[in-house]
């Protein structure tokens, strides 16, 4: 075994010049009042691993003008399609009517495990909120279902990056048919 090279890793991978013609996975992700700049940066780059269709930057959100946001997402900011919208709902209503379902990642009386979405929930809005309140009850109220991580020590959650980083791939394993391909 030998470690790969940046040159090496780099001849398999996507440009900024051919990213348009990436096929990206049917899923956008909804940010609202993330407060750590860092935490937006990482998710950034998190999404362009995944490459996804694009993110939604809402309520006081940090965007990729920051500097903090840019130190984490190291050039990611470029690769991911994002807007800034103030009212999340507004982004909830418009993706609704284009046929996309609408999941949050947050503890509700009827969410389930993050790895039991399947191929027919795609396209699929995912719902990230504040580090410390999560997803508002308002925008749980718009929602299609919502998922979870399941927790077995004696803390109620992830981070929020973390959190996203560990559903997004699995939403990539079972939008792919269950193998992490990405050819």
């Amino acid at each position: 075994m030998k470690k790969l090279s940046h040159e090496e890793i780099s001849r398999n991978r996507a440009t900024l010049a051919n990213i348009d013609a990436v096929k990206k996975m049917p899923v956008y992700l909804l940010l609202n009042s993330i407060r750590s700049s860092y935490n937006v940066g990482s998710i950034f780059r998190t999404s362009d691993g995944a490459m996804i269709e694009k993110i939604f930057l809402c309520g006081y959100t940090p965007t990729p003008e920051k500097k903090e946001v840019i130190k984490t997402a190291l050039g990611s900011q470029d690769s991911v399609i994002w807007e800034y919208v103030k009212d999340p709902k507004e982004v909830i209503i418009g993706l609704k009517q284009r046929g996309i379902k609408i999941c949050a990642l947050e503890l509700t009386d009827k969410s389930f495990a993050y790895h039991k979405v399947s191929n027919k929930d795609f396209p699929l809005c995912l719902i990230v909120g504040n580090e410390i309140t999560g997803v508002s009850q308002e925008l749980i109220d718009m929602c299609d279902f919502s998922i979870e991580i399941p927790q077995y020590g004696i803390k109620q959650s992830l981070n929020v990056a973390v959190a996203y980083g560990i559903s997004i791939f699995d939403l990539r394993r079972i939008y792919n048919g269950n193998e992490l391909s990405f050819e």
